[in-house]
């Protein structure tokens, strides 16, 4: 059983042209992010430049 062997899709995470305003401001828009199967990524950018609301927005917290 140990060297069973299964083919496991290399499906991954797609986010395509979301954004986010508050109080008609926009302050996420025209994002799209695609991430393979055990691929590492980052988001870098300045203070307010939207990184942790465009992952909220992904997780579906907001």
């Amino acid at each position: 059983m140990a060297n069973d062997t299964f083919d496991i899709p290399p499906t991954g995470l797609a986010a395509i042209n979301i954004g986010k305003s508050y109080k008609g401001r926009a302050v996420v828009k025209g994002i799209t992010l695609s991430v393979q199967r055990g691929e590492i990524v980052a988001l870098m950018g300045p203070n307010g430049a939207g990184k942790t609301t465009s992952f909220y927005m992904i997780m579906g917290l907001i």
